[in-house]
């Protein structure tokens, strides 16, 4: 069966159709053991990240439109959301899986984080054991396709991150960072990278806030910071210039009620708020609030694009091994579909070789002459290889399949000869 990929991601779905079709730990167990459930569906991979939730599938057209229907009951989701969801099979999906792995289909063009998403998502399949043999091929070749770009190209230089693209932002909205606070909501790697970047710019203060305090007060003790339970956040809202969050949250962190309530206490001081997460930790009706600036992760896609000019010349060059190694893998894959009968050829052709020794063997033992036995072997066993093909040559001349008999002479290397 072939490859199929149904999903949608930022270049197909905005973040509040994206936030609908989100999975996350055991919610993906869960879901790639009901998708190998259905009809025709023999492998799956499920990567579900903020910019895109896909599905790697070896199944059959009939299968995509079962996990189709699947989604949408399992998700609830709306008619838009499910009129977004794309299908790519043969070539275009795999196409498709080397550019997602190599950075080329990410907001942030040459992103490395996404290939370890992938890999991840690769490593729970597996251990869930919805991966078989077609998957396992392909998601390795990935993987090596991947390396080579990042070897053989400048893809992965000058970083522009989602976290870049925030703080930079913020840095656009304030004149500096110096006499500033910064909340931070989450203690993941983007919100590591935020803290890096605010450190690097002199932010006046930082506050981790986190459901694990530990794991805030890890994070924040690396940058001079400050660490608080997510549960104590009303305190610290009020205090914040910058508010930037993301977080595996299924529900919102701030709520409307809770931003109102801070934006009183600080007597309408602007916040620049970036909700990086997906599902959204910031409730969409803070944007309603006066002087609450805040951006989603659809937002930064403009500063992202003006910091990573730099990479289109490497992307030109990343898509051309893309093209490469797209038709070396289709090549691999066309070649095992004869090896079958590549072996049945050999096995065919190796017990004649076995039927004709052994009478051999029976004319030495009852003492031929050995080279009469000689001119007997390789004349037996030309005649047993060439019958069939002499059969069917016979036929094929009967019936003017000409087609039939240019094959034959291709075969066994009969060009320019004359076969009428």
């Amino acid at each position: 069966m072939p490859l199929h990929i149904l999903g949608l991601n930022h270049n197909t779905a905005p973040v509040e159709i994206r936030e609908q079709v989100v999975f996350t730990g055991d919610e993906i167990d869960q879901a790639l053991a009901q998708i190998v459930a259905l009809d025709n569906v023999i492998e799956a991979v499920v990567l579900s990240t903020c910019n895109r939730t896909e599905f790697y599938v070896e199944t059959t057209d009939q299968g995509v439109q079962l996990i189709r229907s699947w989604l949408k009951e399992n998700q609830g989701l709306s008619d838009i959301a499910s009129e977004s969801l794309f299908n790519l099979d043969k070539e275009d999906a795999i196409r498709h899986l080397f550019r997602v792995a190599c950075g080329l289909d990410s907001m942030v063009l040459g992103e490395p984080q996404i290939l370890g998403q992938l890999k991840d998502a690769f490593r729970q399949a597996e251990q869930t054991g919805t991966v078989g043999s077609q998957l396992s091929r392909i998601f390795h070749h990935t993987f090596s396709v991947a390396k080579k770009v990042r070897t053989d190209t400048e893809i992965g230089s000058s970083p522009v991150s989602v976290a870049y693209a925030a703080v930079n932002l913020a840095n656009q909205f304030f004149a500096g960072f110096s006499q500033h606070t910064a909340l931070l909501i989450g203690a993941g790697v983007t919100i590591e990278l935020v803290a890096k970047h605010l450190y690097s710019k002199e932010i006046g203060r930082l506050f981790v806030a986190n459901r694990d305090i530990g794991r805030a007060q890890k994070l924040a003790s690396n940058f001079d910071g400050f660490a608080l339970p997510l549960s104590e956040i009303d305190g610290t809202l009020p205090e914040a210039d910058i508010l930037i969050s993301s977080t595996a949250s299924t529900d919102p962190v701030v709520s409307f009620t809770q931003m109102k309530h801070a934006m009183k206490a600080r007597r309408h001081k602007p916040v620049f708020a970036v909700d990086i997460a997906v599902p959204r930790d910031l409730d969409p009706a803070i944007s309603e609030l006066d002087d609450v600036y805040l951006y989603t992760i659809d937002d930064l896609d403009k500063v992202i694009m003006d910091g990573q000019s730099n990479r289109e010349a490497a992307a030109i060059d990343a898509n051309r091994i893309l093209d490469d190694e797209t038709q070396r893998y289709l090549s691999i894959e066309r070649s095992k579909e004869v090896a079958p009968i590549i072996t049945a050829l050999r096995d065919h052709g190796d017990g004649l070789r076995e039927q004709v020794l052994e009478q051999a063997r029976r004319r030495l033992a009852k003492g031929a002459d050995n080279d009469e036995v000689l001119q007997y072997v390789t004349s037996a066993l030309l005649k047993k290889l060439l019958h069939q093909p002499s059969v069917r040559l016979r036929e094929a001349g009967e019936k003017s399949d000409k087609e039939f008999i240019k094959i034959v002479s291709e075969l066994f290397g009969l060009n320019g000869k004359d076969e009428s």
